[in-house]
Formats: C-alpha cells, sequence, structure tokens
C-alpha cells in the first residue's frame, strides 16, 4: 500500500468516489468524521459498502477505522463489520503492544463466530496520537502477526498537549511533533512493519504534498494517509520506484550475487555494503508489491 484514503463510513457517494479514486486502500473511517449521534448508522453503512465491494474483482484493500478501545464503541464497530469481512482494522490511539492485543483477542473471537479464517483481518495501528503512545511506541514488536503497519496522528496529539499548532509559520512540523513522527518510523522498524506518514491537511497544495511525501520517502516511509482523491496520484507516483532508482538497485543486487560471500562491492567507482544491498531488495520489493515488473 502507497496511499490510504479515508473516507467517512456514513459519506454517501464519497465512498463510490473513494473506490475508484485509486489509492491502493480507501478506509472507511467509524471514528473522527462521524458524529456520536450517527454512529450506528454509519457501521450498517460501512457494512453495506463492505459487502458490495468486496465482490468487485479489482478493488483497493478495504480497511475500517474503529473508534478506539478506550471509547467503549470498538466492539459494537467490530459487531458491524467484522463479517463483512475487511482486510484490515484502522485502529487509533493504539498505546502500545497491548492494545494490538486487545484488538487481537476481539477480532479472532468475531472471526470465529462468522467463519472467517483467524487472523484474516490485518490491524493498522495509528501508534502515536497520544502522549502515552510516545513512551510505548518500542512495544509492538511480536504483539500480533495481525499487524502489518504503524502511523502517527499530530492533530489529536497536540490537541492532548494543549498546543496551538503543530506546524510553525512556514508549514514544518514544530519540535514535538518531529520527535513523534520519528519515533513513529522507528516503531515500525523495530516492529518490522510498514511506516506510514500522516495525512496533509493542505488538500489543496499539491506542491506542500509532494515535497512532504518526498521527504517521507527519503526517511524510510513507505506510504501515506490521505484526506481527498486529489493526493493520491501524488502519493502513488512519490512512493513508486523510479526506472533509474530500480536499475541502481537491480545492479547492486546483482553485484552482490556475483561475488558470493563478500561484504563489499563496487559498481562504477562507487562502494556498496551490506546496508546497501538491505534497501535495493527492499526497493524492488516496493516495486514488486506495486506491480512494477
Amino acid at each position: 500500500m502507497r496511499s490510504l484514503l479515508f473516507v467517512p463510513a456514513d459519506g454517501g457517494s464519497k465512498l463510490d468516489k473513494a473506490f475508484s479514486s485509486g489509492a491502493d486502500a480507501v478506509i472507511i473511517d467509524l471514528e473522527d468524521s462521524v458524529a456520536p449521534d450517527r454512529k450506528a448508522e454509519a457501521r450498517v453503512s460501512a457494512r453495506s459498502f463492505l459487502q458490495a465491494a468486496l465482490t468487485r474483482p479489482a478493488r483497493p484493500r478495504l480497511l475500517v477505522r474503529v473508534n478506539a478501545l478506550a471509547t467503549g464503541l470498538t466492539d459494537a464497530d467490530l459487531d458491524a463489520v467484522v463479517p463483512a469481512r475487511p482486510d484490515a482494522i484502522l485502529l487509533p490511539k493504539a498505546e502500545g503492544g497491548a492494545a494490538i492485543v486487545q484488538a487481537d483477542a476481539r477480532l479472532a473471537a468475531r472471526e470465529a463466530a462468522a467463519g472467517i479464517d483467524n487472523g484474516h483481518i490485518k490491524i493498522v495501528a495509528q501508534a502515536i496520537e497520544t502522549a502515552a503512545g510516545i513512551f510505548q511506541i518500542g512495544t509492538f514488536r511480536g504483539a500480533s502477526a495481525r499487524l502489518i503497519g504503524l502511523t502517527w496522528g499530530p492533530e489529536d496529539l497536540s490537541a492532548e498537549l494543549g498546543a496551538e499548532a503543530n506546524r510553525d509559520a512556514d508549514g514544518r512540523l514544530t519540535e514535538p511533533y518531529r520527535l513523534a513522527r520519528s519515533l513513529c518510523l522507528f516503531g515500525a522498524a523495530a516492529a518490522e512493519v510498514t511506516a506510514i506518514e500522516t495525512v496533509y491537511v493542505d488538500f489543496r497544495n499539491l506542491e506542500g504534498l509532494r515535497a512532504e511525501t518526498e521527504a517521507a520517502r527519503r526517511d524510510g516511509f513507505s506510504a501515506r494517509l490521505a484526506i481527498h482523491p486529489a493526493q493520491v496520484p501524488v502519493i502513488n507516483e512519490v512512493f513508486t520506484p523510479t526506472p533509474e532508482a530500480l536499475a541502481k538497485a537491480r545492479a547492486i543486487i546483482a553485484a552482490f550475487e556475483s561475488a558470493p560471500g563478500v561484504g563489499v562491492v563496487a559498481i562504477d567507482g562507487v562502494m556498496y555494503d551490506q546496508p546497501h544491498l538491505l534497501r535495493a531488495q527492499r526497493l524492488i520489493a516496493r516495486a514488486s508489491a506495486a506491480g512494477i515488473a
């Protein structure tokens, strides 16, 4: 997954538009974008959309963002959507591996009741949306085989901190949120799951989105959340390896394969070691996942 597009579960025609947006994944949102008095209606809408969408031959991955465990609403969300077999849930305010263990158990019980293979529904965690999440970011490794990705959220975090803003006058993240972003990246690497960059809220500023997404790719993120269909092509393009990058990666891999047992190879006068080989292999894997031969 390169792009994961949010759409409100009660969004009506927005659900169909999101489906045809080109996003690798669509996140049907039962949390922030749905008012409290519309949660029940939104669950019905989410389930109906999933049931219809899963029959289509070519479709994006379908995720459901449930409400956080602390809200007391998660069970009702899962009761509604698990029988419709989403590909994954997005768990907000997931404060460490213990939250994933809880979500895993709740999913397992409902999968069994619905006749769904255990572990079919994966988990993406919004790992840093609270201050407590900062201190639990290193606990996700081994929490559950369902866990496939970690992301973070500066909006909820800044609200909890009482901050006036999470970006400066130039649009750059301020120091507390740069720290949170970095910790999410480290936590995903430690857990051996995908690091997913957070949303870019200025959805009309596609130039800013591109620059920030290129920085995310540079730093190690390999996907990004989106809040508007117009953001999807930019995100997909940035996270799709270029022919030049693929050619370089293949050359590095080929050089190591032609000299088994060595720790360093030279290509055109430049030395490459094992970390370069690992990056090249990951790039090729990303390209394969994106459907690039």
